[in-house]
């Protein structure tokens, strides 16, 4: 009786995963047969493997890498000192507060931080380095998308390093292991979901970036966001848009179900 009990409690679950989840990725796919004509076909799939697409794919793949890797140098040794520090639940807390600002207000402030005429620029022409094309640069898609996103990273592994058996490197110490062997040998290993949960975090939002790439890269920068942004918007191909969608979606699901299992593989 309990089980029935209990299953009745998961139908508002099941109908949101149904109405909110399910039901968008079928109707992406529905429309992805359809070309601009609105005549069934198949060739918006055909055309995806085309150069220019595979192209797209690689640079989306290619900075989604390096915002993740960005992301978890800055953020590792930062929620490892926020472990040590003594009010670490302020600094957790001052760090978590820009995600509460609008994406599109931080992004706007950038614009006018790298622009021509913003404090960055201010500051090189006092070193007498002269204007510097800052915006509208991978650097800055690459800086600002790590801004961004690097509170994401640092919750998750904050939370395995707080949970970590601090006894476990003592023992390593006196065992007389040095500071890089202790933190290779037990620190990060005991860690390593908290990576694993970080990564996941960034690198799968990061794929599908389309705001922060038009307004801070410009057209310097084409990703997967900026083709299914550009067909929706712009061309009104629904089709090839949706395609491209589609595609995102299954890469994403992949991604999830590749770091799922390994995470599975690790507990085993």
């Amino acid at each position: 009786m309990m089980t029935k009990g209990k299953s009745y409690y998961l139908i508002p679950y099941y109908l949101w995963i149904a109405l909110f989840v399910i039901a968008p990725v079928l109707l992406v796919v529905y429309y992805s047969l359809f070309d601009l004509e609105g005549k069934l076909t198949l060739n918006n799939y055909v055309n995806f493997f085309t150069p220019v697409y595979m192209r797209m794919m690689l640079n989306s793949f290619w900075y989604a890498f390096l915002i993740t890797l960005f992301s978890l140098l800055v953020a590792y040794p930062a929620a490892y000192l926020l472990t040590r520090t003594k009010h670490k639940q302020l600094w957790l807390l001052l760090i978590i507060l820009p995600t509460w600002i609008n994406l599109l207000l931080k992004t706007y402030a950038f614009i006018g931080i790298f622009g021509t005429f913003g404090p960055v620029n201010n500051f090189f022409d006092l070193l007498g380095l002269g204007e510097q094309q800052i915006l509208f640069t991978g650097f800055s898609f690459v800086f600002v998308s790590v801004y961004i996103f690097i509170p994401f990273m640092i919750l998750p592994i904050f939370s395995a390093l707080d949970e970590m058996n601090l006894s476990l490197v003592d023992a390593a110490r006196d065992l007389g292991a040095s500071g890089w062997t202790t933190f290779r040998r037990v620190v990060f290993p005991l860690t390593i979901s908290g990576v694993r949960s970080g990564c996941m975090a960034v690198f799968i939002p990061a794929l599908s970036l389309f705001m922060i790439t038009r307004l801070i890269a410009g057209n310097r920068v084409i990703t997967l966001g900026t083709a299914i942004e550009q067909h929706f918007l712009v061309t009104q191909d629904w089709g090839m848009g949706s395609t491209v969608a589609v595609f995102l979606i299954a890469i994403m699901a992949l991604f999830m179900i590749l770091t799922g299992g390994s995470r599975k593989g690790v507990r085993g």
